[in-house]
């Protein structure tokens, strides 16, 4: 793997069966997000799956990109770079955020290597006419995060996982302490100063129609970062695409209500 492509950290888990593919596992871009936070409270249901929990360049123990280039492309090219030499193909992904776009990506780039997709909540695109979507509020939130001074844990909680959950009175107090952690690591706070360290703006406006695994797109009923339509809109565009929106949820479903997540995922997944 050359520098451009940093080898980034995974976690193996499970020993899966011979029946199913390895599954991919890829986080949100919020700060502190990692694999192994965003999705610790779906995981038990998915314990007959090999999981590799990988961070993206720059989040939990991966190191930020050598070289500055398309984000996008960059991760999706670290991820081609993490399978080729691991010697698998057509894994299943799961997503949130940031890693669903990523995945999407890669499945346009390298389609042998992604075979059923799960992204919850992934905003690759620009909203169309009519439909509610802010694409700006996450550099908003990641903005008052880090703005103010040290970053605590409280404030963590009333700027980014308010946005993620739709009751933060229920974020686990383990998970705030995970993620705030990870959100002041070197890495995080290098980009805090410095966002063009994970990479440039990707044009993106053909993706949808590249993006070759059956999809299935899962949205929060009240995510503040686009409303359900957005999700349908999304599913319509791919070629291979489904919608399902998890009530009572914002931007982290599989945090806020992982059983009912977990069905739509395990659904699919089969």
């Amino acid at each position: 793997m050359n520098d451009a492509r940093p080898r980034l950290a995974v976690e193996r888990r499970g020993e899966g069966t011979a029946s199913a593919p390895p599954l991919l596992v890829l986080h949100g871009g919020g700060p502190g997000c990692h694999a192994a936070a965003d999705f610790r409270a779906l995981l038990p249901f998915l314990a007959d799956r090999e999981l590799l929990l990988v961070d993206l360049p720059g989040y939990g123990g991966s190191p930020l990109p050598a070289v500055r280039g398309p984000r996008m492309a960059g991760c999706a090219d670290a991820l081609a770079a993490l399978l080729d030499d691991a010697g698998i193909a057509g894994c299943d992904v799961l997503t949130t955020s940031l890693g669903g776009i990523v995945a999407m990506v890669l499945s346009a780039r390298r389609p042998d290597l992604v075979g059923r997709l799960v992204a919850g909540g992934s905003q690759p695109l620009p909203a169309p006419p009519g439909v509610t979507a802010d694409l700006e509020l996450g550099r908003r939130a990641r903005a008052a995060y880090y703005g103010a001074g040290e970053p605590t844990p409280e404030r963590l909680h009333e700027t980014v996982l308010a946005l993620e959950w739709h009751d933060p009175r229920r974020v686990p107090d383990d998970l705030l302490r995970v993620r705030h952690a990870a959100s002041i690591s070197p890495a995080s706070r290098a980009v805090a100063a410095d966002p063009g360290l994970l990479g440039e703006p990707d044009d993106l406006s053909g993706l949808l129609g590249e993006v070759r695994a059956e999809t299935l797109v899962l949205w929060g009923e009240h995510d503040p970062f686009g409303e359900p339509a957005y999700g349908a809109w999304l599913a319509d565009g791919l070629p291979r695409g489904s919608a399902a929106v998890v009530p009572g949820t914002a931007h982290h479903p599989q945090s806020e209500r992982p059983e009912p997540t977990a069905a739509l995922v395990r659904a699919h997944l089969s």
